[in-house]
């Protein structure tokens, strides 16, 4: 690489932490608390961060509606996972659960509460007593804005543990040294255009999704992959992208998320021969069946001709029997999203919904102590990178596996937030100094906007963004096919040689919105590329991953998490930990609802 010349500014921190969202303030909160120098970088102010956006509510064992146990949540995270979580990790979650909770609960969190003054509990899809018998009530509940309650009260506590926050600044890439330690990363302020380094003992990410590589989303447009797509650069794997989780019900035509939660409070899904088609797919769970299955079930109901509207293209949300007290009391949020982005009152008519991507299950690989585990050489040993933490949607633990159930990614938040954060301060980072930055430290950096800074042609950054978004909701949609993503591969691959060709029209200084889009585009075709490339290799159907040339699960194959790495477009694996902390192991099974 050519040198640079650069003379950038530097400050050093204990900690670096990169996103503002649950994971990232569960974490800062337990640094700050425990004396460490730490920074939080954010594109947003920190309750903007698309958190906010979780409606239904946390899952734990707390047993205030009928009995329940960490045991049986975890069973339920094992099934829904379609096998291809990893068993220790996830028993830790489940276990964690009510110490969350209850801690969220002293943090101020305001919790719905049942007559008796304990935490309510709705039921939400793929929760069960007793391993599956019957539908148990998990999800503890803050009406229909329960990301939002979150939010708010990690920021309140936050703020009282003198967090530093750089709001409006991004992250860009990640600075590794000789021994591929991480030992900081190079961030821009969005505002005037200066580039830093931040310097610190040790670096989070918790940058949240990319489900803006998708034409319908539920997500932000904050959620662009940022912190895969430095991974990525840096040569780390990105795991498991090939699973997205189709949300059953989004707004028909504008995207916007309706929680389960409706379903959870006695929503019904109808096509248009009035029929709740749920009860043929999943006879014991119905509505409230596991996503994946709940959106194939209805992209089947639509593509066999009983979908509703004028082009057959959606199906029904109904609520209106639930009457205006309960949806004014407990889903007063959904009422308000009908009303806006689909011109209907629930209280009385149905919403028209659609299953629209929601949440990535893959992410940079760690452990259940969010330490980044990648090989140092290629095809060598799961490694720790020393230096570097995962968290919340960026991070694939791999508690999710295949498909994340319901209320599972508040709990991922903050579980494993607070696993970082305990974990980190156990190291005595404190104490220790800073490692010495390469020479290099800011060269690729700075290579990267200087092209972006000075091409006078090229590609403009919405067309490429636009197409990948296209491209990847055509061939990688809730039905997969052989042909499809085989050519989708070469697509997107066509896209991500122009998105290296990007032409800046303008380069004023004002706000440096064109270069702020370009750098997240560098971002949004790494995370599209791991998708498309893993998603057309893994030959069976698991999960969200629903393959029509190979419609069965193949354990004997397929028990293994795909590893993707940007150097070369290449595939590599890795085995699935099938062995809980403490006990015996959950065997694959046919999925059944």
């Amino acid at each position: 690489m050519t040198a640079v010349k650069t003379n950038l500014p530097r400050r050093k921190f204990d900690a670096v932490i990169v996103g503002a969202g649950g994971a990232g303030m569960r974490c800062s909160l337990q640094l700050a608390e425990a004396g460490l120098n730490v920074a939080v970088l954010s594109k947003v102010f920190p309750t903007r961060s698309h958190t906010v956006a979780a409606q239904g509510g946390i899952g734990a064992s707390l047993g205030n509606m009928s009995e329940d146990n960490w045991y049986w949540h975890m069973f339920d995270t094992v099934k829904g996972s379609d096998y291809l979580g990893d068993q220790d990790a996830i028993e830790f979650m489940c276990r964690e659960a009510p110490k969350v909770v209850y801690e969220l609960e002293h943090f101020g969190m305001p919790f719905d509460r049942n007559p008796d003054g304990t935490i309510y509990q709705r039921p939400f899809g793929g929760h069960t007593a007793n391993f599956g018998e019957k539908p148990v009530q998990r999800a503890c509940a803050a009406a229909d804005r329960t990301g939002h309650a979150l939010l708010h009260t990690l920021y309140q506590r936050n703020v009282r543990a003198r967090t530093q926050f750089f709001v409006e600044w991004m992250a860009l890439d990640i600075i590794r040294n000789a021994e591929g330690d991480v030992v900081g990363v190079t961030a821009l302020e969005m505002e005037t255009g200066e580039i830093m380094i931040l310097e610190a003992k040790v670096t989070v990410f918790a940058t949240g999704g990319a489900g803006r590589i998708w034409a319908a989303s539920t997500n932000a447009f904050i959620n662009t992959g940022d912190g895969m797509g430095m991974a990525a650069r840096a040569g780390l794997p990105l795991e498991d992208m090939e699973f997205w989780q189709f949300h059953p019900t989004g707004v028909a035509g504008a995207g916007v998320l309706v929680t389960e939660g409706v379903r959870g409070e006695g929503g019904i899904l109808l096509n248009s021969n009035g029929e709740r088609f749920m009860e043929r797919y999943a006879p014991t769970l119905k509505d409230l069946a596991p996503r994946d299955f709940v959106s194939r079930s209805m992209d089947q109901e639509i593509k066999e001709g009983r979908g509703c509207g004028p082009n057959k293209d959606h199906v029904l949300l109904k609520l209106d029997h639930l009457g205006a007290d309960t949806i004014m009391k407990r889903l007063p949020s959904i009422r308000e999203i009908a009303i806006k982005f689909a011109n209907v009152d629930p209280i009385k008519e149905p919403i028209p919904v659609v299953p629209t991507i929601h949440y990535q299950m893959g992410g940079i690989p760690t452990n259940f102590y969010g330490q980044v585990v990648a090989p140092k050489t290629p095809g060598g040993a799961q490694e720790v990178v020393n230096g570097m933490y995962a968290i919340g949607e960026c991070a694939c633990v791999s508690v999710h596996g295949a498909n994340r159930l319901g209320t599972n990614s508040l709990l991922d938040l903050v579980v494993f937030g607070r696993a970082a954060g305990n974990h980190i301060v156990s190291q005595n980072f404190k104490t220790q100094s800073h490692r010495d930055l390469p020479a290099d430290a800011s060269d690729f950096t700075m290579e990267r906007i200087n092209k972006l800074m000075n091409s006078t042609s090229g590609e403009r950054t919405q067309d490429v963004a636009n197409g990948i978004r296209a491209k990847m909701q055509y061939h990688c949609g809730v039905f997969r096919t052989t042909e499809l993503m085989n050519e989708g591969v070469k697509v997107i691959n066509e896209l991500a040689e122009q998105a290296d060709k990007i032409f800046i029209k303008d380069k004023s200084k004002v706000f440096n919105t064109a270069l702020v889009e370009a750098l997240e585009l560098a971002n949004l075709k790494e995370t599209a590329k791991a998708t498309m490339v893993s998603a057309a290799a893994r030959e069976e159907s698991r999960g969200a991953h629903a393959h029509r040339d190979f419609p069965e699960r193949d354990d004997d194959k397929w028990m293994k998490h795909s590893l993707w790495y940007s150097e070369g477009n290449r595939l590599d694996y890795k085995a699935v930990n099938t062995k809980p902390l403490t006990v015996e192991t959950f065997q694959p099974k046919k999925r059944t609802f």
